[in-house]
Formats: C-alpha cells, structure tokens, sequence
C-alpha cells in the first residue's frame, strides 16, 4: 500500500484583499484567493502577473562580470578565433550550449564548435580531456554553460595551455572562484543582479542579450530563442516565478507557434500535434525526458560525441529530415533508457525489501556497481515515491563509487552530503537534489554517517508526504469562465504551482476502471451530492489501490489539478487526481 498523505489546506487570502480583486478583475473568488497567495496583491500587480512582458527583463549588465565576458566574446568574434561552448549532458546543459551556438553562428562567426562531456568517461563539469581536445583543435576561448562554478584546477590548467575561460553557471560556488576572464553566476555572493534562480540556459541568454545590447543587435534575434530556455526552465525545475516566468510565458509561445526544426521534431514523435497547447508539464514529463536520454544513455559506444552532444545536434539542426532523425534516434535512446529504469527500479525495491534494517532507515543508501550510471537519478527519484525519504542511489564508474542524490520537501539534502565531504572526491548540487563520487571502500563509512546525519536534523513531518491544496471547490465551480481564467495562471512550476483544490463527498457510478500498460492507473467519472447530474472525467495516475472502493460508488474525498483534455480537438475538462481518500 502507498503511504498515506496528508493534507493540508494552505492558508487563506485575507477577505478584504479577496473580495476586492474578485470585485475588480471580475474572477471568481477562488482564483482571487489564488492571486492573494502568490503575492499578488493589488489590480496593477495582478496585470503583471496574468501579461508579462519582455520589457521587464532585468539589464544583464547587472550580472557580474558580464561586461568582461561580452567584451572577450567580440575579441573574438571580431579576431575569428575559435571559440568552443561546453556544457552539461542534462536538457539544461545541451538546451544552453544550442542557444549560444545558434546565436552566435546567427552573427556570422564560424569557428565554431560545441563540447559536451561524456557521463561515462568524464563525468560532470570541465574535464582535462576536453581541455587537451580543445587546445589540440586551435580554441583560444571555452565559454561554459551550466557548470565550471567550482573548476578551479581546470581553469589555471586550460590558462597554462593559453586557453581563456568563461564560466557561467547558476550552481552555488565553493570557497574560491575559477581565475577566468568572467565568471558569470547569479548565486555568486557578489553578484548584484536581482533574479537569483535563472537556468544555466538562461544565464547563456542574458549572455546573448548583453551582446545584442552592446552592438545595437535587435532583440527579435534573440527572441527566437525562447524556445531553448523554456526547455531548460521546465527540466531543471527552477522557479517559474520572477524572470523565469517572463521567459518561460514567452518561450512557451514560441514552443506552440514557431519551434526550432528539432524540437519540432521531439514535438511531432511526442504526439503534441496540432490543436494541443504544450504546457511546461508536457515538456517535464514528455520533451525533457527525451532530451535528457541522449546524456544518459551510451546511444554509441564507438562515438566518441554520442550522448550530449546528440542533444545539441538534434536542437541547432536546420535540416528537416535530418532533425527527424536526430529526434527518431534520441527516442529510441529514451525507450531503451525507460526499460533499464524499469529494471533497475525493480531491483533497487527489491534490495530494500530484503534488508529489514535498510527498511526501517530515515534514508535508503543503495549500491550496485552493475546499475548504468545514467539512470540513478531517475531511480532515487522513484524510490522516494515508494519510500519518502532521503535517497542516495551508487554504482560503479571508472574505479569510483558515483551517483545521485535526492531529497524530500524541506530536507536540505546538500548539507547531508557536505557533511560527509571528506569521504567524497567530488559532489555538487543543491537542497533537494546532489551528485557525488568516492571511492569504493567509503561507501560503508558514508552510509553511517549520512544516516546518522539524516536521523539528527529529519523531523517526523518530513517523513510524511504531504498534499498542499490552495482550496475547497465544488464541482459546480469548474465553469467555462473559471477554466478560462485559471489558464491565465499558467505557466504553472515552483513557486507557482498548479493550483490544488479539494472537494469531499463524490463518488462513481460504477464505471471506474485500470488503464495502462500494467493496469496501474485509475480512470473514472466523479459526481458529488450536490450536482448528481453532472460528471466530470478524472485520472488518477499510478494509484491503483483505490480501485474497487471507487467502483463501488462509495463516496471519496478527493483532490485533484484542473486540466484540460484535448481529444480529437474536443477540449473538455479533467480532474487530474492527486490523492483519493475513501470515506468511511
């Protein structure tokens, strides 16, 4: 059985402020309360919240460094030096490497050329190998996107071969910076630039946005790429809020209007064909994954720029058929990764299942050297949904112990891992999710010590999953106007979440029914007392258990997200279930 949630019902709007945007902006009560929630307090703040506007995207020459690194890349561009973009093997890496490339193969400078590490044979970041490459191919400067923050040895190395470096990045830095031309970083401490959560890929934008500033280049240029960063926004899971939600509202037009011939590609073999409005759901849950699997997977062994760089091969091409087959080989990478996922996961349940003490742990360390490197994030990450709790899952790599690390809402999973950094080669990441290496003799002493530091700092509350609902809604209030309005909320991610709602007492006529591969997700029509009359279609995924008390038409409390379904160019609207509490 699944561990039971609780529900909590988030504070709500003060009456006054509801009533008068209710009154004011002509929506309903509850989606004023909503407003009230996000922040959003007043007419004139609710406008800039329901229309962003490109305007109000912050100065980039507020980033630190940014006036050294735009000038460096016009040396450059004017010296037609060779310049190489590296990034990351993740959609945030490859999506920003492609950005910058387009952008500046768009001005016109040919030597170019793109690096993305290898997850096998380099690991994460900047690397010797791809130093040594890049000076034996005639690179004079190595722009990096969404890593270097913390390769400080690597710099003075590439500086000692006479390469120039610019980082950029948007992880947290260590005690000393990299000594590079420019060191681009909103998180760094010194930096004054006023939005702190941009992706990597959006750090590469307000690159190019500076340079178009700089030399008089109109935005449009650069507009067009829009479609990258909100790629980059949905998959690595940054705030949609503040200037995220600028670029992410903007990208999400051009996503659905004008993709770039690659992405349009992932787009059509996703089956988000005409008529569909792509969501950032739709590209965490369907484009992000496919992307991501070109990094993870070994889609080559004899190439030796398989994996990542597919990716950004796939997002500059401007060749039709040959973007349609960079999208039909990296889905072919994201079917094979989905079934060693499934296999894994599998085995990690099972390794679990058969240890008692493991079992009974406020954390789950896991190791199994014949696991793919590419795939332990993913397997953390389902782990936490059978187990709810802090999740570090190894295997072996190049003679080393790595893997992926992932929290729980409100455990900061760095500082578990930071404790422990003298048994580690290397590690990075964030609050609620990490990487990390050791050697193998560590992992002993690491699982003691992670556990032990989980057990002192968890409370019982973080070990219990937790549904936060905005509201109580009657079904009733599910109108036309009201899904309208509750669209102009979009684009929904962190820090503005789809809103949850609740309604007690509805129940199924009998219809109920498993849909899926293995059966294990619950399809139903829910009516509540009130309207007998009136159904409305819900889905309920990976949540089975429910199934005959539903189809007894035994009466449920539920709470759910509002979507809409598009059938055949029918949209009509849908309830998508977070969690199902039988009334007894």
């Amino acid at each position: 059985m699944p561990i039971e949630k609780q529900w909590v019902v988030l504070p709500q709007g003060e009456p006054v402020l509801v009533d008068g945007l209710a009154r004011e902006l002509g929506l309903s009560p509850v989606l004023a309360n909503l407003l009230v929630q996000r922040g959003v307090q007043t007419p004139e703040q609710a406008e800039g919240f329901f229309a962003p506007s490109l305007d109000r995207l912050h100065d980039p020459f507020l980033m630190k460094d940014m006036d050294r690194a735009v000038e460096r890349i016009s040396q450059a561009v004017a010296d037609k030096e060779t310049i190489m973009i590296w990034g990351d093997y993740d959609v945030d890496g490859t999506s920003a490497v492609a950005l910058l490339y387009i952008f500046l193969r768009r001005l016109g400078h040919e030597q170019l050329m793109f690096y993305i590490p290898d997850r096998y044979r380099e690991g994460y970041g900047i690397s010797k190998k791809g130093i040594d490459y890049a000076k034996a191919h005639g690179v004079g400067l190595v722009i990096t996107l969404d890593c270097g923050i913390k390769a400080v040895e690597k710099v003075a190395y590439a500086a000692s071969l006479g390469i120039d470096f610019i980082v950029t990045d948007h992880h947290l830095a260590g005690a000393e910076l990299p000594d590079a031309v420019a060191v681009l970083d909103p998180k760094r401490s010194d930096c004054r630039y006023p939005f702190k959560e941009l992706s990597g890929c959006g750090v590469g934008f307000k690159i190019a946005q500076a340079y178009c500033q700089k030399h008089n280049i109109s935005f449009e240029e650069i507009e067009r790429l829009l479609d990258l960063v909100v790629i980059s926004i949905a998959s690595d899971i940054v705030p949609v809020t503040g200037e995220n939600r600028i670029l992410a509202y903007f990208g999400l037009e051009r996503l659905n209007t004008k993709p770039n011939k690659g992405l349009a590609s992932i787009i059509k073999i996703c089956g988000l064909g005409e008529g569909h409005r792509i969501s950032i759901d739709d590209i965490v849950f369907k484009i992000g994954p496919r992307i991501n699997a070109a990094g993870r997977m070994r889609m080559n062994e004899e190439d030796e720029f398989s994996g990542g760089h597919a990716a950004v091969g796939l997002m500059i091409e401007r060749d039709d058929d040959a973007a349609g087959l960079f999208g039909a080989q990296i889905d072919e990478a994201n079917s094979d990764r989905k079934t060693i996922d499934r296999t894994v996961t599998q085995e990690a349940h099972e390794l679990i299942e058969s240890n008692p003490e493991l079992k009974k742990m406020k954390c789950t360390v896991i190791y199994n050297p014949k696991w793919m490197k590419g795939i332990v994030g993913i397997v953390a990450s389902r782990l936490i949904e059978t187990y709810y709790r802090p999740t570090v899952v190894l295997t072996m790599s190049n003679g080393f112990a790595t893997g992926s690390a992932r929290s729980v809402p409100g455990f900061d999973l760095y500082g578990a891992v930071e404790s422990c950094a003298d048994l580690l080669e290397n590690f990075g990441g964030h609050m609620y999710a990490a990487g990390l290496t050791m050697k193998p003799e560590n992992i002993a002493e690491f699982t003691r010590r992670f556990n032990a530091y989980v057990e002192e700092n968890i409370t019982p509350e973080l070990l219990t999953p937790m549904v936060e609902i905005d509201s109580p809604l009657l079904f009733s209030d599910i109108t036309p106007e009201f899904r309208r309005d509750l669209l102009r909320f979009q684009p929904f991610g962190p820090g503005n979440q789809a809103p949850v709602f609740a309604t007690f007492g509805v129940s199924n006529r009998g219809d109920a029914k498993l849909v899926g591969a293995e059966k294990e997700h619950l399809k139903m029509d829910l009516v509540q007392r009130e309207k007998p009359n009136t159904a409305i279609p819900a889905i309920a995924f990976q949540q089975p258990a429910h199934f005959e008390w539903v189809r007894s038409g035994r009466q449920i409390d539920t709470c759910y997200t509002v979507v809409e379904n598009n059938f055949r160019g029918v949209v009509t609207p849908q309830l998508r279930v977070k969690d199902i509490k039988p009334v007894i």
